[in-house]
């Protein structure tokens, strides 16, 4: 990992931000341009890794074919020592995780104007045929007057990309806490993928907690593949119906029932009185659905489990030898 006051080719460090995926997130001061950055470094284990370099490139070209005041721009590319890798704006701003950490559950209307925005400027993604596919709080920035930014498109799909597989990460892409259940079956989802994620986090945001959670992201994912949503209004009373029913479609388990995109979540969001409200005495779709022990998301998780037991138990083998 680098250091402050390390120089990496033509930036210097000043902070490191977070680790992200299979990336370290630093600030730095870009020498030639005379600005601070964001410098994102992949980690030793992913050094080598083709898709790597894939997934950067993939990223800036997302960011650089967006315009929006809820996107992050991307502003460059390159390798240094046969590393890649990828440098965007700095965002002054406030994760989202740590607004909901503080202050959730948030008063209605904040928690709504915060979504509508969020919800702006996905919908211009997909405008331009790019898909998120791994929205969450960790991945949203809001700035000192309320305007948040998306960032992280490293698992973007385009409506050009190929399947690419990352070392060291499962084929479900997403986080469980905010996977739709077609993500968790290993398929590589569309717009209303994205759609369910902003549904969760309004829920988030509005009930001071996601609709399912749990031990750990085995039991997280079969929740959202198998279990009943609670009422939103019935969690928070303080939230109304329309808006219960709002973030219900957005979570129905099968995509064809959730809205068929932003713009029109967002006209339901703009006129609550238009609300279909039917939705809330309906019962769970999606009974028909792959048991979540065939499915892939179950698979990978279960791989990875099986990968570092087998780590662990070798490394006590090696010890016992040294003894």
């Amino acid at each position: 990992m680098l250091q402050i006051g390390d120089q990496f080719d033509h930036f210097q460090i000043r902070a490191h931000i977070a680790r992200g995926g299979m990336s370290d997130i630093y600030r730095a001061y870009d020498l030639l341009a005379g600005r601070e950055i964001v410098l994102k470094v992949p980690d030793v284990m992913s050094i080598g890794d083709p898709a790597q370099y894939e997934r950067f490139q993939r990223e800036l070209e997302v960011m650089r074919t967006l315009s929006h005041p809820a996107i992050q721009r991307g502003l460059g590319s390159g390798t240094y020592n046969n590393t890649p890798y990828l440098v965007t704006e700095l965002v002054d701003g406030e994760s989202m995780r740590d607004l909901i950490r503080k202050s959730a559950p948030l008063p209605q209307e904040e928690a709504v104007g915060l979504i509508r925005k969020i919800a702006d400027g996905l919908a211009h993604c997909h405008d331009h045929g790019i898909i998120h596919r791994d929205l969450k709080p960790e991945n949203i920035l809001i700035t000192s007057d309320g305007q948040p930014v998306i960032l992280d498109f490293g698992l973007a799909l385009t409506k050009a990309a190929h399947r690419v597989t990352y070392a060291n990460l499962s084929s479900a892409a997403g986080t469980p806490d905010y996977m739709a259940p077609e993500q968790i079956e290993g398929h590589r989802g569309d717009q209303r993928t994205d759609i369910y994620a902003v549904g969760t986090m309004l829920y988030e945001l509005l009930a001071g907690a996601p609709p399912f959670t749990g031990d750990n992201n085995l039991a997280v994912m079969a929740q959202h593949l198998k279990g009943a949503i609670p009422r939103l209004d019935r969690v928070q009373p303080g939230v109304s119906p329309q808006l219960a029913a709002v973030a219900a479609k957005c979570l129905e388990r099968e995509p064809e029932e959730r809205y068929a995109n932003l713009h029109e979540f967002m006209n339901d969001i703009d006129n609550p009185g238009a609300v279909d409200l039917s939705i809330l005495d309906r019962k769970p779709s999606g009974g028909s659905r792959t048991p979540f022990w065939k499915s892939s998301g179950f698979k990978a998780v279960a791989s990875g489990i099986l990968l570092l037991a087998a780590i662990i138990a070798i490394a006590l083998v090696l010890q016992a030898i040294h003894k």
